[in-house]
């Protein structure tokens, strides 16, 4: 192989539980060799060094880089390595070129060369990967303590009727707090008390995995505030909604270009959906459903609540477009602001001082309630931070100085 051969090379890596099948091509697309290796900490470096004894890589690629090959990932990083995230295969080149490790390793190399595979992987190393292990912890017990409760209320409606009434039309804290509480006695071949040594032992689960939740939002609300404490200021975006977000987009923000890429990676980006004499656009099937999903929840709480949301739907259900069409427009919308709140934070705007001049002024909430045609109740929950809405803050405050300015001028003529 010539000097120049070896100058260009790109790698190609398919990763496994136990071992790493490594092939290295030329920048020309030539097969120049291919190994094995062990999916250990001494394996990584020697896939570094047959990597770079055959030229100066050009790029990996590398299949699973977020599980099977995400140590590997960081320790070509840190050997100042390119690396590239790609695809396993298609069926259809499976079912005509065979499947095989070398096989799919060479594909990934020819991947990487040929411009296909473009993703940046996840760097893994920082906060949000925090976030990521904490969310995955609670969503567990989140799971684990729904499946206790339903084996509570199974057990409780065939139990014996004396079990059943000491229960009987209590919430659902009360009754396992006094389930936990409960010191049953009794035979084991006794039904009653079986039972409710088991009700207790499940209740006392459910206590547990009640403090394991509260601790992990806590912990993720921490870093939240240390990472991005502006993230949570837009309308509708609470501590689950941020951490998904953030975990989709990565540590290394620097992975995602645009606005745009952060929508196609969140299954956002509208879909042509043409036919004939109509022109429209569907919803993505594509990208991080769990971004998604976060995304559709943020689009329910400002249809719910935002001013301008209402206005919007308003406007677009007038021209004729269908429930799912806005829904639709309004994730997209909200991907741009989440991206650019990520990307260049902006506080939301101070609305304390409203009950400070409000009071000062001597004016009653109903009296601004009747000028503004809101409810006394939701004014008090936007003087004191509990809801957010921009528009009507301003109108507020406008109002509030319409009604200083008017008091100084008829002091100025007494």
């Amino acid at each position: 192989m010539s000097d120049q051969e070896q100058h260009h090379i790109f790698a190609g890596i398919d990763t496994h539980a136990d071992t790493h099948h490594v092939a290295i091509i030329t920048g020309y697309g030539k097969r120049v060799a291919d190994q094995e290796f062990v999916a250990t900490s001494s394996g990584h470096r020697t896939i570094v060094d047959f990597i770079t004894s055959h030229g100066v890589p050009g790029g990996v690629g590398i299949e699973g880089t977020g599980t099977y090959g995400a140590a590997l990932t960081k320790a070509l990083r840190r050997a100042g390595i390119p690396v590239t995230e790609v695809n396993r295969p298609n069926r259809q080149q499976r079912r005509n070129q065979g499947k095989s490790d070398p096989l799919d390793a060479y594909q990934a190399a020819q991947s990487v060369l040929a411009g296909t595979s473009t993703a940046v992987p996840k760097a893994k190393d920082g906060p949000v990967e925090c976030l990521r292990v904490l969310r995955a912890g609670r969503a567990s017990a989140i799971k684990s303590r729904t499946a206790t409760i339903n084996q509570i209320r199974d057990l409780l409606v065939s139990a014996e009727d004396v079990v059943r009434a000491k229960y009987r039309g209590m919430p659902t804290l009360p009754m396992i707090a006094m389930m936990a509480r409960s010191r049953p006695t009794g035979h084991t071949a006794d039904p009653e008390y079986i039972t409710s040594r088991v009700l207790r032992t499940l209740a006392q689960r459910y206590q547990y995995l009640t403090v394991e939740i509260e601790e992990a939002s806590t912990s993720l609300q921490k870093i939240l505030d240390l990472y991005a404490p502006l993230l949570c200021d837009l309308p509708g975006v609470g501590t689950d909604v941020a951490s998904q977000l953030l975990v989709t987009m990565g540590d290394n923000k620097e992975r995602i270009n645009n606005e745009a890429q952060f929508a196609a990676l969140a299954g956002v980006a509208p879909v042509p959906a043409s036919s004939g004499k109509s022109t429209r656009h569907r919803l993505s099937r594509g990208g991080d459903r769990q971004a998604n999903s976060a995304l559709h929840h943020v689009v329910l709480v400002r249809m719910g609540s935002d001013a301008r949301t209402k206005d919007y739907v308003d406007k677009r259900t007038a021209e004729g477009k269908s429930k799912r069409e806005i829904m639709r427009c309004l994730k997209r919308y909200v991907a741009r602001e989440v991206y650019r709140q990520i990307t260049h934070p902006v506080p939301a705007p101070m609305i304390t001082d409203l009950r400070l001049q409000r009071r000062e002024l001597g004016i009653t909430l109903q009296q601004v309630a009747e000028h503004l045609h809101q409810w006394p109740s939701y004014l008090s929950r936007l003087e004191r931070g509990r809801t957010r809405n921009d528009l009507l803050a301003v109108r507020y405050r406008s109002w509030l100085n319409d009604q200083a300015s008017a008091e100084r001028r008829s002091s100025d003529r007494l």
